[in-house]
């Protein structure tokens, strides 16, 4: 029988309204409350998930209908709420907007539909009063397939603001189940990329959880709201599984941080070499830490369920990789802001370049690119690519459709995959002699780098799309 999981989307009329406030805060909240709950991001941020596994205790997951496909939003939904009490989905911009000329396609409205969820509509009400009326009657009736169930309204002043707010609403039929004043203390600070990740932040990020929870628990109706969430019917698909896909044992579950404890504050100084696990088979290292916070939770199921061993490694920290690594991947993050540290820790890079060396196969994406250039702003790097790499005030931020150019570790050539971009950073050269991937949009252009085992490009990809990439990666890791 399919489960049926009690859910509800979190989505707004435009960026800015306080979806991750909101969202965050009823996680937390919620998981307060002794509910077992299921945190996701409607499209393919990885920062807020970080901020929602703090809140609940669970990986924090996404769901993309461009990168993933329409068909794999339920089962990925139901793979990450195995087990629990309730889910909450976090939309991404506004609620209709989605891949630019793509329609429906990626947006929050169209997510919310495969998830046959309710959405509640967050409102900056800060600037308006009865005007919020036209505004929430316009997302209500702009597509009947799309059921919002309430609004929370944020950013109120005062109390009298509330009732004009609220009379507006009356002639609406919609619901108010929740009135959020501005607390400063809950906001999360942001800059070149958005907001600062938790792994960045240590205690600050627990303290601005909490007060997020604080905030929703006062402000709004959590009993609505789970009643709202209970709606939900059943879903017509079964859960995706890491194990089936690749005809396998599933992984062992993802550890994630609470928030009874903070993650630990940015690095200060190198420690040894992580150890091997016992029983070892072929060992991925997995880059992780502050510097490299950017990682899709399938990736490593996807890698345990092909046979590997997954450990994860601090660049700012450790001086090698972890013993026995026979294989890399170096996700995204923000090493332009740890470049010095980086840099410094000489016996790191050096391990990086003796695995490329000997063959091992590495992923690297975004951030990871950057790291094996050979300087990125003027500082040495891992110097296994020959290029350089520089900071830019120019944002590259899109949906990519991709095709494999060369033989690698991750593809054979002619593979189509879906990827993202998000950056402020430059490559020079952008491709190798051997490119990664052919692009098509916005301009047709070759990226990235095949050399040896290394596949390094900017784009983002979801492994889940194209479980293969996992096993033939580990599959090198055994050959190399």
């Amino acid at each position: 029988m399919t489960p049926s999981v009690p859910r509800l989307v979190v989505a707004a009329p435009s960026s800015g309204s306080g979806k991750t406030t909101v969202a965050t805060g009823l996680m937390a909240a919620l998981a307060g409350r002794g509910f077992a709950v299921s945190p996701h991001k409607v499209g393919p941020d990885y920062i807020d998930p970080g901020y929602h596994a703090l809140a609940t205790g669970r990986v924090g997951r996404n769901l993309d209908a461009y990168l993933c496909g329409p068909e794999l939003v339920g089962p990925l939904f139901l793979h990450g709420a195995r087990g629990c009490d309730i889910a909450v989905v976090e939309g991404v911009m506004g609620l209709y907007d989605g891949a630019a000329g793509e329609g429906e396609l990626a947006s929050t409205a169209q997510v919310a539909k495969l998830l046959r969820a309710p959405v509640v509509l967050v409102v900056d009400a800060s600037s308006q009063s009865r005007s919020v009326a036209a505004l929430v009657h316009g997302f209500v009736s702009w597509d009947p397939e799309v059921r919002v169930g309430g609004v929370i309204l944020n950013k109120v002043a005062s109390d009298r603001h509330e009732v004009l707010l609220r009379e507006a609403l009356d002639s609406v039929g919609v619901p108010v189940l929740g009135v959020l004043r501005r607390a400063p203390q809950a906001d999360v600070p942001s800059r070149h990329l958005g907001l600062v990740p938790v792994a960045e932040r240590g205690s600050r990020a627990v303290e601005a959880v909490a007060a997020m929870a604080a905030q929703v628990a006062d402000g709004c109706d959590l009993e609505a709201l789970v009643g709202l969430a209970r709606g939900a019917g059943a879903l017509g698909c079964a859960a995706w599984d890491a194990g089936e896909v690749l005809g396998s044992s599933p992984p062992p579950p993802l550890p994630v941080p609470s928030l009874g404890a903070a993650p630990p504050d940015p690095p200060v100084g190198l420690r040894p070499r992580p150890q091997a696990p016992d029983g070892l088979k072929k060992q991925v290292a997995l880059a992780g830490g502050a510097a490299f916070t950017f990682s899709y939770a399938e990736h490593s199921e996807l890698l345990a369920a092909a046979g590997a061993e997954v450990v994860v490694f601090d660049p700012l920290r450790d001086e090698e990789l972890p013993e026995g690594t026979g294989g890399l991947v170096l996700g995204g993050g923000f090493p332009e802001v740890y470049a010095a540290e980086l840099s410094a820790n000489d016996g790191l890079r050096k391990s990086v370049a003796e695995l490329v060396v000997s063959g091992a196969p590495v992923a690297a994406e975004c951030a990871g690119l950057l790291y094996l250039c050979r300087e990125l702003d003027g500082l040495p790097m891992c110097g296994v690519l020959d290029a350089s790499a520089r900071m830019s005030q120019r944002l590259t931020l899109g949906y990519r459709d991709a095709v494999a150019v060369s033989d690698s570790a991750l593809a054979v050539a002619g593979t189509r995959m879906r990827g993202h971009e998000f950056h402020r950073t430059v490559v020079e050269p952008g491709a190798g002699a051997a490119p990664a991937w052919g692009v098509r949009a916005p301009e047709r252009r070759v990226e990235g780098f095949v050399e040896r085992g290394v596949h390094a490009s900017y784009l983002h990809t979801h492994w889940a799309s194209e479980p293969g990439v996992a096993r033939r990666f580990v599959e090198r890791c055994r050959t190399s």
